[in-house]
């Protein structure tokens, strides 16, 4: 798992990152423009492209951003990762600020193929968490099951997360997934 990012930001990149993913999550991916985001970030275009030159750059910094935010939430679940600790990490309320924001991306990465391929490299990283933990408890399938396990997880936002239809629901099915998670992989 990688902890740091390889290029450092600056607190103003972070806030102007976050300005995007507000403005995905709030707007949808198509609203995200270099223009707008300088308008939103109360600066010029010009000024924007100092922190970010290309919207190719911005894309990378926002997927690395999102990718970091995730180890951050990995490294507090604390050692050793269990099935049990990342699922509990991956349906808090903290895992879940982005609610609005991970669709958007996987809509994105459609028609964005750099933003695929970022976010891909995320997901692999997420993969081998689960795949090593299913591994460690001596799962005869460990890459089938943790597929399983990702798609579940995953999904749970597009049906239960904030805004959608199920939102009320959302407590119940966290502890639907975490009863079966605890009654196949019981630590």
């Amino acid at each position: 798992m990688k902890k740091t990012t390889d290029a450092v930001i600056s607190e103003r990149q972070k806030q102007i990152l976050h300005i995007a993913l507000e403005i995905i999550a709030d707007e949808g991916y198509s609203s995200l423009t270099m223009r707008h985001l300088a308008r939103a970030s109360g600066m010029k275009l010009g000024a924007l492209q100092y922190h970010f030159r290309t919207w190719e750059v911005l894309m990378r910094a926002m997927v690395e951003y999102l990718g970091n935010e995730f180890r951050e939430i990995l490294i507090r679940c604390g050692e050793p990762l269990t099935i049990q600790r990342i699922a509990k990490m991956m349906l808090t309320e903290d895992a879940q600020t982005q609610d609005r924001v991970w669709p958007q991306l996987w809509a994105m990465q459609q028609v964005e193929p750099l933003v695929s391929d970022l976010l891909e490299d995320i997901y692999a990283e997420y993969l081998l968490l689960l795949e090593t933990a299913l591994k460690n408890a001596g799962n005869p399938s460990p890459r089938a099951e943790a597929l399983c396990l990702m798609a579940l997880l995953e999904s749970e936002v597009l049906f239960t997360g904030q805004g959608r239809p199920w939102e009320s629901d959302r407590s119940a099915m966290h502890k639907v997934i975490l009863d079966f998670i605890d009654i196949r992989y019981g630590e």
